[in-house]
């Protein structure tokens, strides 16, 4: 019995000078975490066209000696060490998560730096999560730190926008060894905790007719007289308080020409909801709302014309869900961001930690230090007046989660 305690208090003491010495790496190499922060940003990755800046994160991890580092099938990046004996019974990982898409579509993405304070589009959203990501290969492998659960890292594709959070739901459907937790790395921040996955959906509603001249064809079907019928209807919709739900006519576009009737229009609605049994209602609203307007249209045309058609094609389909305050991953969490000085403040969002919040897997999405602003505009920015300080706290909640037995 006192040669187990020894051991295990042997273990223990190493464990946290590891960690002790890891958090020393990331002070000493913050220069270099910025230097990466600039150049990552700097590589163009809009949703979709992330390759190349994948391919800079993958020769990253690869020279910090994550040597277990592929590419999956989406073109998520995922870096594993070489596995230590672990426990009997002991299994799994902690996933790490950073996303590589941004919502621009510049060839070049400009980036400045004044002292402490960077500015450029993305250097936020999500420079500041990838860098965060090499810190914390740098400070795991060059401690040579071993919890009781192997830690992965991950950076995602297609996490804004249209994305869908698709790289995501592919690794999560494929991840190994199997997540038991997982922690997003977002933006900066570090009071931050999303245990709350925003859900919502996205669509585009159509509709097509013969077209014609606005004299000589007025009467027959217009499209974008259904179109402005479907968002008016929309628009009057009763959304409840509680769960707190959105309905967004987000964007409409149709026609030729001035002095034509369209042959197409569309519009565009975002619906988000925290309730999922919400999104399933207001999803019957938005095919009833354009069955009855495509009739009331058609009804409306000159006899013996053409009718409308509708189509209705979804765009995105993001899960509602919630990690419990009370539970370990969060309660470690917010532990950690006191004892770093800082208030814990739990949120909700729609992030990387959405999957696996919908899959039942603790996760959480966190900031990698620092202050930002200007998020999804050209005047992004972002300052590392205490960027370090979120560095150690992400690092403290990786590990500590790894430290957690099942």
């Amino acid at each position: 019995m006192l040669h187990r305690f020894r051991s295990a208090l042997t273990a223990r003491l190493a464990s946290q000078t590891a960690l002790d010495e890891a958090c020393a790496r990331l002070v000493a190499g913050n220069a270099q975490t910025l230097a990466w922060q600039c150049e990552v940003t700097r590589i163009p990755a809009p949703t979709g066209a992330e390759a190349t800046r994948a391919a800079w994160m993958a020769a990253r991890f690869d020279s910090l000696g994550w040597t277990d580092v592929n590419r999956d099938d989406v073109g998520n990046v995922i870096a594993r060490r070489p596995r230590h004996a672990r426990t009997a019974g002991e299994s799994g990982a902690v996933w790490c998560c950073a996303h590589l898409d941004t919502v621009f579509t510049e060839p070049t993405p400009m980036v400045t730096q004044n002292g402490a304070r960077l500015t450029g589009p993305g250097i936020g959203d999500n420079g500041r999560g990838l860098a965060a990501l090499l810190a914390l290969a740098d400070a795991i492998h060059g401690a040579e730190l071993q919890p009781l659960h192997d830690i992965v890292l991950a950076c995602t594709v297609g996490e804004e926008g249209l994305g869908d959070l698709g790289g995501m739901k592919a690794l999560m459907a494929m991840a190994s060894p199997t997540p038991i937790a997982v922690v997003a790395v977002d933006g900066a921040g570090d009071d931050r905790i999303v245990n709350a996955a925003l859900g919502s959906t996205r669509w585009r509603v159509t509709f097509r007719g013969v077209g014609g001249h606005s004299w000589a064809d007025f009467g027959i079907a217009n499209p974008v007289h259904a179109v402005t019928a479907v968002a008016t209807a929309l628009q009057a919709v009763v959304l409840p308080r509680e769960p707190r739900t959105s309905l967004t006519v987000a964007r409409i576009g149709g026609g030729e020409s001035i002095n034509s009737v369209p042959r197409e229009a569309w519009l565009e609605v975002d619906i988000r909801s925290l309730g999922a049994a919400v999104l399933a209602d207001l999803r019957r609203t938005l095919h009833e709302t354009v069955a009855r307007i495509e009739r009331s249209e058609n009804g409306r045309r000159t006899p013996d014309t053409a009718p409308l058609v509708s189509q209705i094609e979804q765009l995105g389909d993001r899960p509602c869900g919630r990690l419990s305050e009370t539970s370990p991953l969060v309660r470690l969490a917010a532990d950690i961001t006191r004892a770093m000085g800082a208030t814990p403040h739990l949120a909700t969002g729609s992030t990387d930690a959405s999957i696996p919040i919908a899959l039942g897997i603790p996760a959480i999405a966190i900031g990698a230090g620092g202050r930002g602003g200007g998020t999804h505009t050209p005047d992004e920015w972002y300052d590392d007046t205490h960027g370090v300080r979120g560095l150690e706290r992400a690092l403290r909640i990786i590990v500590g989660a790894a430290e957690l037995r099942r």
